[in-house]
C-alpha cells in the first residue's frame, strides 16, 4: 500500500532541479515556494526580476536553505525562449511547471511581440515552444516531468480551430478560457506522443480549482492578505480556497510517483477545493483529433515540435 499523500508533508527532492514559470506571484509563487521546502534547486520563470527577487526573499525568508535562482523568461517573445534556456545554469531538469499566464478582462485585444493574440500567444504558444528547447535538458533527467497548469474556466470552452487567435471574435474571458483549454490539450497531446515513443520524460495536467486571493495566506511583499480581505473571503470558502492550496495539484504532480500522465489532477471537492487526487480525462478535454490540430498549428506558428527532441 502506498502512503497517503500528504500536502504538508511532501517527499525530499534534494538534488533535483525545477523550473517554475511565472513562479513570482500567486499559484506559481506557492508552488515555487512548495518545492523549495523539499531541498530541490528551484529556478522561478519570470520577465520581471524585481518581482522575481521579491519572491526569493519571501520564499528565503520561510526557508532559510531555500535554493531558488531566477531565470528571466519572457513567454510572449518567442524569439527569445532558445537565449533564456541557454541562460539556464543546470545540466538536467527534473520538471517544469508551466504556470505563468495572462489574463485580460478588457477588449482592446492585444498581440505579442510575434503578432499572437497575447493571451493564446503567451500562455499555451509560448509554454509550446519552451518545451521544445528544454528537451535536452528534460531528456537528461531519469524521468523527468512537464507538468501543465490548467484552469478549471476551460471545461466551459471549445476551442475554434479557424480562429485560434481571436481575430475574427475577440471576447476577452472567453479568449482567456481557450487559451488555458490550448495548454491542457498540448499537455495532453504531448502524453500520448511520449508514451508512443516510449520517452522517460511524463507529461501532466493538473488545474488549481477556484484560487481566490482573498483565501491565500500573505507573503508579503509578494501577496499582502487584510483583515478585511480575508473576513470578506470566508464565506467563499466553502466552495473555494486559497492560492497556497491552488498549488496543491501541480506540486504533487511534480513529486508524486504515482502521477500518470492520462490523468488530470485537480482539486478533490468539485474540482474547486480540497486536496489534489486524480479525475479521469474525458468529454472534450479527451478529443485528441482537436488536440491534435492544435498540435500542428501550434508547430506551425513557433516552428518548434516539442515532442520531437523528447523522444
Amino acid at each position: 500500500m502506498s502512503t497517503p499523500w500528504d500536502v504538508h508533508r511532501l517527499p525530499r527532492a534534494a538534488g533535483k532541479t525545477f523550473l517554475v514559470t511565472g513562479g513570482n506571484a500567486g499559484i506559481g509563487y506557492f508552488t515555487a515556494e512548495q518545492l523549495a521546502g523539499t531541498g530541490a534547486t528551484v529556478v522561478l520563470g519570470s520577465r520581471d526580476p524585481a518581482k522575481a527577487q521579491a519572491a526569493m526573499l519571501s520564499i528565503r525568508s520561510r526557508i532559510p536553505d531555500a535554493d531558488v535562482r531566477h531565470l528571466l523568461l519572457d513567454l510572449a517573445d518567442l524569439a527569445s525562449l532558445k537565449s533564456a534556456v541557454d541562460a539556464l545554469d543546470v545540466d538536467r531538469l527534473d520538471a517544469v511547471v508551466h504556470n505563468a499566464g495572462v489574463a485580460l478582462d478588457h477588449p482592446p485585444r492585444r498581440e505579442t511581440k510575434d503578432g499572437n493574440e497575447l493571451m493564446f500567444g503567451t500562455n499555451h504558444l509560448g509554454h509550446f515552444a519552451l518545451t521544445h528547447w528544454l528537451a535536452p535538458r528534460l531528456k537528461a533527467a531519469p524521468a523527468a516531468r512537464v507538468v501543465t497548469v490548467g484552469s478549471f474556466a476551460a471545461k466551459s470552452e471549445r476551442l475554434d480551430l479557424d480562429d485560434l487567435q481571436s481575430t475574427l471574435d475577440y471576447r476577452p474571458k472567453r479568449t482567456y478560457g481557450r487559451s488555458k483549454l490550448a495548454q491542457m490539450y498540448f499537455g495532453f497531446e504531448l502524453d500520448r506522443r511520449l508514451r508512443a515513443a516510449g520517452s522517460s520524460v511524463l507529461s501532466v495536467v493538473t488545474h488549481p480549482g477556484g484560487a481566490l486571493d482573498s483565501l491565500t495566506p500573505s507573503r508579503p511583499p509578494v501577496h499582502v492578505r487584510t483583515t478585511g480581505e480575508r473576513l470578506r473571503g470566508l464565506p467563499a470558502a466553502l466552495l473555494v480556497q486559497g492560492k497556497e492550496a491552488g498549488a496543491w495539484p501541480a506540486v504533487r504532480a511534480v513529486l508524486d510517483p504515482q502521477v500518470s500522465g492520462d490523468e488530470l489532477w485537480a482539486p478533490r471537492v468539485f474540482g474547486l477545493r480540497g486536496r489534489p487526487h486524480a479525475q479521469t480525462v474525458k468529454d472534450h478535454l479527451a478529443d485528441a483529433e482537436v488536440a491534435a490540430r492544435l498540435w500542428e498549428a501550434s508547430r506551425d506558428l513557433t516552428d518548434a515540435d516539442p515532442s520531437r527532441p523528447l523522444t
